[in-house]
């Protein structure tokens, strides 16, 4: 079974059956690490197409009021 990695530092996650708390960091300070990562947007969860209304040269779409 392969071990799974720290997504913030790369080390294993854990070493032999018992998982860390901080699953699936290796330790809290990577866990920090990351959370820190979110809250300056340095990670963002897309939120589909543009929402701001224009076609796709700029222009109102179809139906849109000029």
């Amino acid at each position: 079974m392969t071990t799974p990695a720290c997504p913030t530092c790369g080390r294993p996650a854990f070493r032999g059956t018992a998982r860390p708390d901080p699953f699936p960091f290796c330790s809290a300070r990577c866990q920090l690490v990351d959370l820190g990562r979110w809250l300056d947007e340095e990670f963002r969860i897309p939120d589909g197409p543009d929402q701001s209304g224009g076609g796709v040269d700029g222009a109102p779409a179809a139906g849109e009021a000029s």
